[in-house]
């Protein structure tokens, strides 16, 4: 989601095939379902590449997931009270990528079975950042840390990572209840658009310190680098480049290629990251100084050339209830954003409107992933990611196999020490350049969502204003004065200081409760429009022909299994007869 309108300059939040669309008007109510446009595919989801033109195709899906998935642990590992020198941060770089390869292989073959890919969301990021804000989990003064030995430096974060890794995976059994039970359906009636944006947009305006702090080791490299993604993501979006290119039925050809429109975010971390390397190896800038490239070059020599992330790699997750329920709140942030590019997806693929059973095998895969990202200690959860959405639009390579390539790119590329090791090295100021846009663009994303309510109307404005501005008042709060809650019980104290300091949770529940309890119209509230973009009701109805989302094996047994027909992530699910 994050840079998803920052890969494609003529997309609205969201939606990122419209450029080639006609969306109906906003606030109209259309009398009749639209039909859906069929976009000019090269290749549709079950159209399949020549092996070699997969590779290729899906090594641009790669590289569109990493300028995103980097950035992560920049904000994670400090918080972890790991060193900028520590050669464990491309390790966890690198289990995320492997985890990533494995969740979007399984979602794209047998979970909701669209061409997405499963990756690290910073939607996490809020809510590990409230557990950690515990008194027990602060790091400890800089001059404890010197003191101590390399073992406990390492206890030191793996401990937090531990805890982290607990929260998540348990946290996210609910995700995956209630996507393989098909109750995702039922709760999203309650969450409206006056839900998922205060949930959305806090995440952004949460984290703006973190994106001033880093920034600020170096602000003209930083304005430099905002500067340079705005200039290829939204003016030089339009300018081709010519290159040898493969055709279906015509072989080698010249063809422009969108080079800015599709790596941005790639394009600019290279070219300041250059751009530092001179200013370091002219020692322009100081030794030590921050924006320096060689400031971390240990971390890459003293990383392993092959690493094979595996479960418990950091020992055995820990849970506690206050963890649990605060990373709750990036599970359910992460369901909404999910659901919305589920029908997006099926369109620009040339796939079948996605059924109830693929929705829900979508969010429970999804749940089962960020599981296994708790278990493989990533110290994130997982996402469909915005970035390879616009990637699909822009292309107009929809096929499922190419996805299925990348899923395998991700687990090679995961297994390789050095690569994770080099992401490490990129100047924070580079980075802070970027969250300022990245930040910026999820606070976007969620204040989209009010083009299906009415902005004239008081109540509206109410509910808006309340649920954004008083949990950025509360939530910090609570975070700098962690004791404030004295109940008498240690667990319910930790409990309710992650809860009232995670400014998501706060902020979707008041959107969500004034909502649901202030009196409006359907149409005031937005419910139309919104029904006409979720829909998950028992309106769904599976008649049979959305063969996209049958299992790649065994449908032939699946049908004569009757049973088959009551559980709610089979493609039979509801199955209409047929005369």
């Amino acid at each position: 989601m994050e840079l998803n309108n920052v890969a494609i300059c003529d997309g609205g939040p969201g939606k990122p095939n419209e450029s080639n669309s006609s969306p109906e008007p906003v606030g109209v109510a259309p009398t009749s379902k639209p039909e859906r446009s069929k976009p000019q595919l090269l290749y549709a989801i079950n159209e399949n590449p020549v092996w070699y033109l997969s590779i290729f195709l899906a090594f641009q899906h790669y590289l569109t997931m990493i300028g995103a998935i980097v950035s992560i642990p920049f904000i994670l590992t400090p918080a972890l009270c790991m060193s900028d020198e520590d050669p464990n941060r491309g390790i966890i770089i690198s289990t995320m990528i492997f985890v990533t390869g494995i969740v979007t292989y399984f979602q794209a073959t047998w979970g909701v079975r669209l061409p997405i890919v499963q990756g690290g969301t910073i939607s996490f990021l809020v809510p590990t950042l409230a557990i950690l804000s515990l008194p027990q989990w602060k790091c400890p003064a800089q001059t404890v840390i010197d003191e101590m030995s390399e073992a406990d430096l390492e206890e030191l974060w793996q401990i937090r990572m531990r805890e982290l890794s607990g929260a998540i995976a348990v946290s996210a059994m609910v995700q995956l209840v209630l996507g393989y039970s098909g109750l995702v359906g039922k709760i999203l009636k309650y969450v409206t658009p006056l839900t998922i944006v205060p949930t959305v947009s806090l995440v952004g305006l949460t984290l703006f310190e973190h994106a001033a702090e880093t920034a600020s080791k170096h602000w003209g490299i930083a304005v430099g680098t905002t500067g340079m993604l705005t200039l290829f993501s939204q003016i030089m979006c339009d300018v081709t480049i010519p290159v040898v290119a493969y055709r279906k039925g015509r072989g080698l050809e010249i063809r422009q290629f969108q080079l800015f429109r599709l790596f941005p975010v790639l394009l600019t971390i290279i070219i300041m990251w250059g751009l530092c390397g001179i200013l370091t190896a002219t020692d322009v800038f100081p030794p030590s100084h921050p924006s320096r490239t060689d400031v971390r070059l240990n971390v890459l020599t003293s990383a392993k050339w092959f690493y094979v992330p595996y479960p418990f790699q950091f020992g055995m997750p820990s849970v506690t209830l206050s963890g649990v329920l605060g990373m709750l709140a990036g599970v359910l942030a992460c369901t909404v954003e999910s659901l919305s590019y589920y029908p997006t997806v099926s369109q620009m693929s040339g796939a079948h409107p996605p059924p109830l059973h693929a929705i829900n095998r979508g969010i429970g895969t999804e749940g089962l992933g960020t599981v296994l990202a708790g278990l493989w200690g990533a110290g994130n959860g997982t996402n469909t990611f915005g970035e390879n959405v616009g990637a699909i639009g822009v292309t107009k390579i929809g096929s499922r196999r190419v996805i299925q390539w990348a899923a395998l790119i991700m687990v090679i590329q995961g297994v390789i020490g050095k690569f994770g090791a080099i992401f490490i090295l990129i100047p924070d100021s580079v980075v802070g350049g970027i969250f300022c846009v990245m930040f910026g663009m999820i606070i976007a994303f969620g204040l989209s969502t009010l083009q299906y309510v009415d902005l004239r109307s008081a109540r509206n404005l109410y509910i808006l204003g309340l649920s954004i501005f008083f949990p950025m008042v509360l939530c910090p709060w609570m975070q700098q004065h962690p004791g404030a809650i004295k109940t008498g019980n240690e667990t319910v104290d930790s409990t309710l200081t992650v809860l009232l300091g995670t400014t998501i949770l706060v902020g979707g529940f008041l959107g969500c409760l004034l909502d649901n309890i202030i009196p409006g119209s359907p149409k005031e509230r937005g419910l139309i429009e919104w029904a006409n973009e979720m829909p998950l009701g028992d309106d769904n109805i599976n008649d049979g022909t959305a063969t996209d989302f049958d299992f790649p094996y065994g449908m032939n047994a699946v049908r004569k299994w009757k049973w088959t027909y009551h559980v709610p992530f089979m493609p039979t699910y509801k199955l209409k007869k047929q005369n």
